[in-house]
């Protein structure tokens, strides 16, 4: 457990450090299957990156981040978060957010937000 403390804090570190397209190539795995909500499912590394790349590059203002709290268990993490931004498809957005990942051979293959914004 205490190896995915340490791959958890350095994926979080990567994201307040505003690398999370850098963070996504190095802790997701290939087949990853990731969900907002109850939105639809988007399975596989390329759609998901798609995403990703998406919610970085419609960024406008960047405001903050902050990690709340961190729960590590057995091969599932849990952090939650806040955020303050503006984007250009989702406008002016503060709220906080949990997200639930699945860990397996130290690669995220499973992970979903919880949100209400």
């Amino acid at each position: 457990m205490s190896d995915l403390r340490t791959l958890v804090d350095s994926l979080n570190q990567k994201i307040l450090e505003g690398k999370i397209l850098e963070a996504f190539e190095e802790f997701y795995a290939d087949d990853v299957v990731m969900q907002d909500n109850d939105w639809p499912v988007r399975v596989g590394k390329d759609a998901n990156r798609q995403h990703e790349e998406n919610f970085v590059n419609g960024l406008t203002e960047f405001r903050g981040a902050k990690l709340i709290n961190t729960l590590v268990s057995d091969g599932i993490t849990v952090t939650e978060w806040w955020f303050d931004y503006t984007h250009k498809d989702y406008g002016v957005r503060n709220y906080t957010q949990i997200a639930v990942q699945r860990w397996k051979n130290g690669k995220i293959v499973e992970e979903k937000f919880y949100y209400n914004n």
